[in-house]
């Protein structure tokens, strides 16, 4: 390692090692909390939990059974703070601090080129973020995945794990690398940019977030049944809150016209009314890895974007 990749790592070799440190504890911790749950679900106290929204109850007491998910939702939590901490911490003083300084004339004087300067830093920056996200989100997945989709855990819907895990924890963080280290090169003042920089973060997630719970990017499903039976359990779907009664037209009216949950009542007040069946909008599991990858291409492709804008940017503003 020598030349511009060696001062690159020079100055960011504490960045680093704190990523690594949060890593490691993460890890430990993740291991203790995970071998915790699986002894209390060996014990035989959750055997008869099944799947589905509803708290599975204790019995004798009625009192619900709940294993301790409460760690696990701090790091996801973490893994949703990424973009936003990389951006801010990371990315805005990645070339900002050099330009606030007037540093990078020295640089460029040494014979380094713009491309240069910027590839040791980004590319450093890019590589180290994608590693420490990467075994965050592989982190929340292992320790997850004996609680996931049970009363008495997580669901896969939940925004600490929608958000929190899979691949769009890595888009997501190099989002924000991207975006504060644009900002950092526009902007002269690296506070100005750190601030920035959280403005731009927080703000693509929580637009993210809303159109996870409007389902734009991914559409539910709609499931019907007669009066007649039962409907079909909610179980580990994510339900929109939609749901009521269909006519034969295809129209759609509220549930109270006929709230009765099932048989004779339900079926006579329907045939009164002119229903043909009931109706409840929901993303079934298997959507968990639509909303994943969706964001990770959104998010993905806004890092590219952002990428390509500082590169083009780099001439004019050093």
């Amino acid at each position: 390692m020598k030349g511009s990749l060696w001062l690159a790592w020079r100055q960011q070799r504490m960045l680093v090692g704190v990523g690594l440190a949060v890593l490691a504890t993460a890890a430990v911790i993740a291991a203790y909390s995970r071998s915790g749950m699986l002894d209390a679900l060996r014990s035989g106290l959750f055997d008869h939990c099944g799947t589905g929204p509803l708290h599975c109850a204790q019995t004798g007491t009625g009192l619900p059974l709940l294993l301790d998910t409460a760690p696990l939702k701090v790091l996801g939590a973490l893994n949703i703070a990424l973009p936003v901490l990389i951006g801010v911490f990371w990315g805005a003083p990645l070339l900002g601090r050099d330009r606030e300084l007037g540093t990078h004339r020295m640089i460029l004087a040494q014979g380094v080129s713009r491309g240069q300067w910027f590839a040791s830093r980004f590319g450093l920056a890019a590589a180290s973020t994608t590693v420490i996200s990467g075994l965050l989100a592989g982190v929340f997945a292992w320790w997850w995945r004996p609680a996931a989709d049970r009363s008495y855990g997580l669901f896969w819907y939940e925004s600490t794990v929608l958000n929190g895990s899979g691949p769009r924890v890595v888009a997501a963080a190099l989002f924000g690398l991207a975006a504060g280290t644009l900002l950092g090169l526009l902007v002269r003042r690296v506070l100005s940019a750190m601030g920035l920089a959280l403005l731009a973060t927080g703000a693509t997630a929580l637009l993210l977030e809303w159109a996870h719970h409007v389902r734009l990017l991914v559409p539910p499903l709609t499931y019907t049944s007669p009066g007649s039976t039962p409907k079909a359990p909610m179980g580990d779907k994510w339900s929109t809150g939609h749901y009521g009664l269909t006519t034969a037209s295809g129209h759609r009216e509220d549930v109270m016209n006929c709230p009765f949950p099932s048989g004779s009542r339900l079926s006579d007040c329907m045939d009164r009314h002119g229903y043909v069946a009931r109706f409840y909008e929901a993303n079934p599991a298997g959507d968990y890895w639509a909303f994943q990858w969706t964001d990770t291409a959104v998010l993905g492709g806004l890092a590219l974007l952002l990428t390509a804008v500082t590169m083009l940017l780099l001439r004019r503003r050093i």
